[in-house]
Protein backbone atom coordinates (compact mmCIF):
# COMPACT_ATOMS: atom_id res chain seq x y z
CA UNK A 1 0.00 0.00 0.00
CA UNK A 2 0.75 3.97 -0.44
CA UNK A 3 2.56 5.89 2.55
CA UNK A 4 -0.83 8.02 3.08
CA UNK A 5 -3.39 4.60 2.85
CA UNK A 6 -0.10 2.89 5.37
CA UNK A 7 -0.12 5.67 7.54
CA UNK A 8 -4.44 5.46 7.96
CA UNK A 9 -3.75 1.50 9.31
CA UNK A 10 -1.36 3.07 11.54
CA UNK A 11 -3.58 5.93 13.27
CA UNK A 12 -7.12 3.72 12.84
CA UNK A 13 -5.42 0.86 14.79
CA UNK A 14 -4.50 3.30 17.26
CA UNK A 15 -7.34 5.10 17.40
CA UNK A 16 -9.79 1.67 18.17
CA UNK A 17 -7.22 0.88 21.06
CA UNK A 18 -5.09 -1.98 19.18
CA UNK A 19 -1.25 -2.09 19.29
CA UNK A 20 0.36 -3.36 16.43
CA UNK A 21 4.22 -4.09 16.30
CA UNK A 22 5.91 -2.81 12.99
CA UNK A 23 6.03 -6.69 12.04
CA UNK A 24 2.03 -6.44 12.08
CA UNK A 25 1.58 -3.80 9.80
CA UNK A 26 4.13 -5.14 7.88
CA UNK A 27 1.91 -8.33 7.52
CA UNK A 28 -1.11 -6.68 7.04
CA UNK A 29 0.79 -4.39 4.06
CA UNK A 30 1.47 -7.71 2.66
CA UNK A 31 -2.00 -9.44 2.99
CA UNK A 32 -3.04 -5.93 1.46
CA UNK A 33 -0.92 -6.55 -1.75
CA UNK A 34 -1.70 -9.92 -2.03
CA UNK A 35 -5.35 -9.13 -2.29
CA UNK A 36 -4.63 -6.31 -4.97
CA UNK A 37 -2.92 -8.67 -7.00
CA UNK A 38 -5.32 -11.20 -6.69
CA UNK A 39 -7.87 -9.29 -7.41
CA UNK A 40 -6.51 -8.23 -10.86
CA UNK A 41 -7.39 -11.86 -11.78
CA UNK A 42 -10.43 -12.43 -10.01
CA UNK A 43 -13.26 -10.32 -8.28
CA UNK A 44 -12.35 -11.10 -4.41
CA UNK A 45 -13.54 -7.47 -3.53
CA UNK A 46 -14.97 -4.49 -5.11
CA UNK A 47 -12.90 -2.27 -2.62
CA UNK A 48 -9.41 -1.74 -4.89
CA UNK A 49 -8.10 1.21 -3.47
CA UNK A 50 -4.82 2.02 -1.25
CA UNK A 51 -6.80 3.81 1.37
CA UNK A 52 -9.82 1.93 0.78
CA UNK A 53 -8.71 -1.27 1.53
CA UNK A 54 -6.77 0.00 4.63
CA UNK A 55 -9.64 1.68 6.20
CA UNK A 56 -12.45 -0.29 4.64
CA UNK A 57 -11.34 -3.62 5.05
CA UNK A 58 -7.83 -3.70 7.61
CA UNK A 59 -9.03 -1.06 10.08
CA UNK A 60 -12.94 -2.58 10.30
CA UNK A 61 -11.49 -5.76 10.84
CA UNK A 62 -9.72 -5.18 13.86
CA UNK A 63 -13.04 -2.95 15.27
CA UNK A 64 -13.47 -6.86 16.05
CA UNK A 65 -10.82 -6.58 18.83
CA UNK A 66 -13.14 -4.16 20.67
CA UNK A 67 -14.64 -7.47 22.06
CA UNK A 68 -12.43 -10.53 21.17
CA UNK A 69 -8.90 -10.95 22.90
CA UNK A 70 -6.83 -13.52 24.52
CA UNK A 71 -7.03 -16.99 23.24
CA UNK A 72 -9.56 -19.09 22.19
CA UNK A 73 -11.22 -20.28 19.55
CA UNK A 74 -12.88 -18.01 16.38
CA UNK A 75 -15.14 -19.00 13.61
CA UNK A 76 -15.74 -16.61 10.82
CA UNK A 77 -18.63 -17.38 8.50
CA UNK A 78 -18.70 -15.55 4.90
CA UNK A 79 -15.23 -14.56 5.25
CA UNK A 80 -15.21 -13.68 1.63
CA UNK A 81 -11.44 -12.51 1.05
CA UNK A 82 -10.60 -12.94 4.75
CA UNK A 83 -12.21 -10.20 6.27
CA UNK A 84 -12.49 -10.19 9.45
CA UNK A 85 -10.36 -13.14 10.53
CA UNK A 86 -6.89 -12.26 8.44
CA UNK A 87 -6.34 -9.45 10.16
CA UNK A 88 -7.66 -10.22 12.95
CA UNK A 89 -5.40 -13.49 13.19
CA UNK A 90 -2.28 -10.89 12.35
CA UNK A 91 -3.28 -8.95 15.98
CA UNK A 92 -4.00 -12.03 17.21
CA UNK A 93 -1.65 -14.67 16.69
CA UNK A 94 -2.78 -16.88 19.42
CA UNK A 95 -6.33 -17.59 18.19
CA UNK A 96 -6.80 -20.62 16.78
CA UNK A 97 -9.52 -19.97 13.90
CA UNK A 98 -11.46 -21.23 11.05
CA UNK A 99 -12.89 -19.23 8.54
CA UNK A 100 -15.17 -20.55 5.60
CA UNK A 101 -17.54 -19.24 2.76
CA UNK A 102 -19.11 -20.94 0.35
CA UNK A 103 -17.13 -19.44 -2.62
CA UNK A 104 -13.93 -20.89 -3.76
CA UNK A 105 -11.93 -18.92 -5.34
CA UNK A 106 -12.11 -16.50 -2.04
CA UNK A 107 -11.29 -19.82 -0.12
CA UNK A 108 -7.85 -19.82 -2.54
CA UNK A 109 -7.23 -16.77 -1.89
CA UNK A 110 -6.95 -17.16 1.77
CA UNK A 111 -5.02 -20.59 1.70
CA UNK A 112 -2.65 -18.64 -0.30
CA UNK A 113 -2.26 -15.34 2.07
CA UNK A 114 -2.16 -17.93 5.17
CA UNK A 115 0.92 -19.62 3.18
CA UNK A 116 2.55 -15.75 2.42
CA UNK A 117 1.92 -15.22 6.13
CA UNK A 118 2.88 -18.09 7.53
CA UNK A 119 0.18 -18.13 9.68
CA UNK A 120 -0.05 -21.08 12.37
CA UNK A 121 -3.25 -22.78 13.48
CA UNK A 122 -5.69 -20.68 10.85
CA UNK A 123 -7.74 -23.24 8.48
CA UNK A 124 -9.79 -21.61 5.55
CA UNK A 125 -12.15 -24.15 4.23
CA UNK A 126 -14.83 -24.22 1.14
CA UNK A 127 -18.45 -25.21 2.96
CA UNK A 128 -21.45 -23.65 3.38
CA UNK A 129 -21.91 -22.95 7.63
CA UNK A 130 -25.19 -25.59 8.11
CA UNK A 131 -22.73 -27.87 7.40
CA UNK A 132 -20.34 -27.67 9.82
CA UNK A 133 -22.34 -28.71 13.11
CA UNK A 134 -21.59 -32.41 12.81
CA UNK A 135 -17.46 -31.58 12.67
CA UNK A 136 -18.07 -28.23 15.21
CA UNK A 137 -20.67 -28.42 17.73
CA UNK A 138 -19.78 -26.39 20.90
CA UNK A 139 -16.35 -25.49 19.60
CA UNK A 140 -15.81 -22.36 19.35
CA UNK A 141 -15.67 -19.33 21.81
CA UNK A 142 -16.52 -16.53 19.43
CA UNK A 143 -18.20 -16.83 16.14
CA UNK A 144 -18.24 -13.76 13.99
CA UNK A 145 -19.44 -11.95 10.78
CA UNK A 146 -19.30 -9.15 8.57
CA UNK A 147 -21.99 -8.03 6.78
CA UNK A 148 -22.56 -11.78 6.17
CA UNK A 149 -26.41 -12.16 6.46
CA UNK A 150 -29.63 -10.71 8.67
CA UNK A 151 -28.96 -11.34 12.76
CA UNK A 152 -31.23 -14.07 12.90
CA UNK A 153 -30.03 -16.54 10.22
CA UNK A 154 -26.55 -15.58 11.26
CA UNK A 155 -27.34 -16.64 15.06
CA UNK A 156 -28.89 -19.79 13.84
CA UNK A 157 -25.94 -21.33 12.22
CA UNK A 158 -24.10 -20.44 14.68
CA UNK A 159 -25.44 -21.38 17.92
CA UNK A 160 -25.26 -25.09 17.20
CA UNK A 161 -21.28 -24.23 16.83
CA UNK A 162 -20.78 -22.13 20.05
CA UNK A 163 -19.10 -23.13 23.54
CA UNK A 164 -21.69 -22.67 26.50
CA UNK A 165 -19.74 -19.58 27.59
CA UNK A 166 -18.92 -18.46 24.07
CA UNK A 167 -20.20 -14.89 22.00
CA UNK A 168 -21.00 -14.36 18.90
CA UNK A 169 -20.59 -11.24 16.95
CA UNK A 170 -22.19 -9.72 14.01
CA UNK A 171 -20.49 -6.75 12.92
CA UNK A 172 -22.93 -4.38 11.26
CA UNK A 173 -23.58 -0.60 9.98
CA UNK A 174 -25.97 2.03 10.94
CA UNK A 175 -29.07 0.51 10.94
CA UNK A 176 -28.16 -2.00 13.75
CA UNK A 177 -30.36 -0.92 16.79
CA UNK A 178 -33.36 -1.10 14.23
CA UNK A 179 -32.38 -5.01 12.84
CA UNK A 180 -31.59 -5.73 16.56
CA UNK A 181 -34.77 -4.68 17.83
CA UNK A 182 -36.37 -6.94 15.03
CA UNK A 183 -34.86 -9.64 16.17
CA UNK A 184 -35.48 -9.75 19.72
CA UNK A 185 -38.33 -12.10 19.51
CA UNK A 186 -36.25 -14.37 16.97
CA UNK A 187 -33.19 -14.51 19.07
CA UNK A 188 -35.09 -15.35 21.77
CA UNK A 189 -37.09 -18.39 20.59
CA UNK A 190 -33.52 -19.69 19.35
CA UNK A 191 -32.19 -19.80 22.85
CA UNK A 192 -30.54 -16.43 22.21
CA UNK A 193 -29.72 -12.66 23.63
CA UNK A 194 -27.91 -9.67 22.90
CA UNK A 195 -25.61 -9.28 25.71
CA UNK A 196 -24.41 -5.45 23.77
CA UNK A 197 -24.31 -3.29 21.41
CA UNK A 198 -21.12 -1.24 20.76
CA UNK A 199 -21.70 1.84 18.53
CA UNK A 200 -18.63 3.38 17.14
CA UNK A 201 -17.27 5.75 13.74
CA UNK A 202 -15.12 3.72 11.88
CA UNK A 203 -11.96 5.54 12.30
CA UNK A 204 -10.49 7.27 9.21
CA UNK A 205 -13.94 7.32 7.42
CA UNK A 206 -16.41 8.24 10.34
CA UNK A 207 -18.98 5.72 8.94
CA UNK A 208 -21.14 4.14 11.73
CA UNK A 209 -20.40 0.44 12.88
CA UNK A 210 -21.72 -1.41 15.41
CA UNK A 211 -20.85 -4.38 17.27
CA UNK A 212 -23.85 -7.19 18.24
CA UNK A 213 -23.06 -9.46 20.58
CA UNK A 214 -24.62 -12.40 21.33
CA UNK A 215 -25.01 -14.84 23.81
CA UNK A 216 -26.91 -17.64 24.53
CA UNK A 217 -30.04 -17.40 27.02
CA UNK A 218 -28.92 -18.31 30.43
CA UNK A 219 -32.07 -18.99 31.63
CA UNK A 220 -32.76 -21.70 28.98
Amino acid sequence: MNQAAKDLLASGAKELGVSLSPAQLAALNLFAEELKKWNRKINLTAISDDQGIAVKHLVDSLSLLKVVAGRGRLLDIGSGGGFPCIPVKIALPDLDMVSVDAVVKKISFQKQAARLLRLEHFEAMHVRAETLSERYADSFDWIVSRAFSDIPSFVSMAMPLLKEQGRIVAMKGRNAAEEVAAAKSELADMGAQVESCQDFCLPGSGDARCLVVIIKNRLV
